[in-house]
C-alpha cells in the first residue's frame, strides 16, 4: 500500500491537473513536482509536506500539511492571486479518493504571495491541511 502522503500528492495533482478552473489560470497543466528546464509561467509546484501521526485510541490516522508553490511573471501579484484563488476552491473541502486511504477532510489554511528578489517573480505559498486514515 502506498504511504498516506503520497496517495494524497496523488490524488492532489489529479484534481488539480483536471480542474478546469485551474489549468484555465495557469494556462494548462502546469502542476509540477519536478519543474521541467524552461517551464512556462506561471507554474504550480508542489512543496514542503509534513506528516504527523493522528491516531486515536482505536483508530490510525494521519495529519498531512502541505504547501503548493505559485510561480508567476506577470506584472504584479494578480496571477499569482488567481492561481492560489482556483487552487483553493478546488481544494478546500473537497472529497478526493486516495489509494489505500480515506481522506477525512481538507481545508486551505493560508495563501501569501510576493515577489522574489529577482525583481520579475511572483512567488505564492498557499498551505493546506488534511486528514487521512487507512481504509
Amino acid at each position: 500500500m502506498a504511504s498516506a502522503g503520497f496517495a494524497l500528492q496523488k490524488a492532489l495533482f489529479s484534481k488539480l491537473t483536471a480542474d478546469a478552473g485551474v489549468t484555465a489560470v495557469l494556462g494548462g497543466a502546469r502542476i509540477y513536482d519536478d519543474v521541467p528546464n524552461r517551464a512556462e509561467f506561471p507554474y504550480l509546484t508542489f512543496g514542503q509536506t509534513t506528516e504527523r501521526d493522528w491516531s486515536t485510541g482505536s483508530e490510525p490516522g494521519h495529519e498531512h500539511i502541505f504547501t503548493l508553490h505559485v510561480w508567476s511573471r506577470a506584472r504584479g501579484r494578480k496571477e499569482a492571486d488567481d492561481v492560489m484563488s482556483a487552487t483553493a476552491a478546488a481544494l478546500h473541502d473537497q472529497a478526493l479518493t486516495l489509494d489505500g486511504h480515506r481522506l477525512v477532510n481538507l481545508r486551505h489554511e493560508f495563501s501569501d504571495a510576493r515577489r522574489e528578489p529577482d525583481g520579475e517573480t511572483y512567488h505564492g505559498v498557499a498551505r493546506y491541511r488534511a486528514i487521512t486514515e487507512p481504509l
